[in-house]
């Protein structure tokens, strides 16, 4: 049971990384703000770490990941492409970053809680992205 869970577990986590690094790489185009630009170059940085522990984890399992889901990259790209496009402000991407960071806590949050067996690792690398999720939220919300 801990394997399986850890593997699910880190499965999410890497639907997760993987769906910011690409919502935080579509918005930075649209950015104006040095400052806003800083901030969310870091957290794309600090999530890349994270995602290159996870992939060992993930190697180490024989488990290639997961993909995030074909909706919420759709509705990522719809907003990124067409309502950024409209409105390229700072206030408009720190509000569409700022969605993203709270789905990706409540969703990670949610496995954190399902996937309860999976090994301290796992749950440290989930622990890991709800606080940079959370911190994130934070440091934009002076842009909004």
């Amino acid at each position: 049971m801990i394997e399986k869970d850890t593997v699910r577990l880190l499965r999410e986590c890497d639907a997760g990384i993987k769906m910011g690094i690409s919502s935080i790489d579509d918005s930075l185009k649209c950015v104006q703000s040095s400052e806003l630009k800083n901030i969310m170059e870091r957290n794309m940085h600090e999530h890349s770490q994270i995602k290159h522990e996870l992939q060992k984890l993930l190697d180490f399992y024989h488990d290639d990941g997961k993909e995030p889901p074909v909706t919420a990259k759709g509705m990522s790209w719809i907003k990124t492409n067409i309502k950024l496009a409209v409105n390229e402000s700072d206030s408009e991407v720190s509000s569409f970053i700022t969605d993203g960071c709270n789905m990706g806590v409540k969703s990670l949050s949610k496995y954190l809680n399902q996937y309860e067996a999976a090994d301290e690792k796992s749950k440290d690398i989930a622990k890991r992205l709800i606080s940079l999720e959370e911190r994130l939220a934070s440091d934009v919300r002076k842009f909004l």
